[in-house]
């Protein structure tokens, strides 16, 4: 079972550093129409939706993102504890 949590946890914290990529190419003009732009646009918006429904832009800046990694690491703890809880670890 702790192949099972090890491997979740690096899924989040993949999807993590995509996330931080995907902000990171909104500050290069053009760089999100590119073929990797696209392709992470696919992976990363369906996720920052729903953040971005519930939390409104502060005049030209995307908090949401922000909360979006934090909910993902809260996951991760989450994991561990409830792995830890039932005794997998």
């Amino acid at each position: 079972m702790t192949f099972v949590l090890f491997l979740l946890l690096r899924l989040i914290e993949i999807y993590s550093w995509a996330l931080i990529i995907y902000i990171l190419l909104s500050w290069v003009p053009n760089l999100r129409e590119s073929k990797f732009g696209v392709m992470l646009g696919k992976i990363c918006e369906p996720y920052l939706e729903q953040f971005r429904k519930i939390i409104p832009p502060l005049g030209m800046i995307d908090i949401s993102p922000i909360v979006a990694i934090f909910v993902l690491r809260f996951a991760q703890t989450g994991l561990v504890s409830l792995f830890r809880m039932l005794g997998l670890v």
